[in-house]
């Protein structure tokens, strides 16, 4: 399947609005945890959608015009919220959004959108 660059920013833009949910207190309290709309979204969807959509843009990230800089950056959100998802404890937002752990994904995922600037 041949997908246009009107696709392949889409997909981005998706992806990266995935990212901004990851990188956004208010918005987890807000929708995760309080179910507040208007968004109807949840941690398990979030973590699904970063996955499923993010691999195959970092596996040809060159064709998204992803610069080498914003794919290592990618890079490092990916195997930090790999390793996140993958530890065993308590999936419920209400239990980590205080972690340590957890805060640091989010400034990596802020740092993340800051390198694509407007993008989203």
């Amino acid at each position: 399947m041949n997908i246009t660059d009107k696709d392949r920013k889409y997909i981005l833009t998706e992806h990266l609005r995935n990212i901004a949910h990851i990188s956004d207190e208010e918005y987890q309290g807000r929708v995760w945890i309080r179910g507040e709309g208007p968004e109807v979204n949840d941690f398990d969807e979030t973590v699904c959608h970063f996955f499923d959509d993010g691999d195959p843009i970092l596996n040809n990230y060159k064709i998204y015009g992803i610069t080498d800089t914003q794919y290592h950056l990618l890079m490092k959100l990916r195997a930090s919220f790999e390793a996140f998802v993958n530890e065993p404890k308590s999936y419920f937002p209400e239990d980590f959004l205080n972690t340590a752990e957890w805060k640091n994904i989010m400034v990596i995922a802020k740092n993340v959108l800051k390198s694509f600037g407007s993008l989203i």
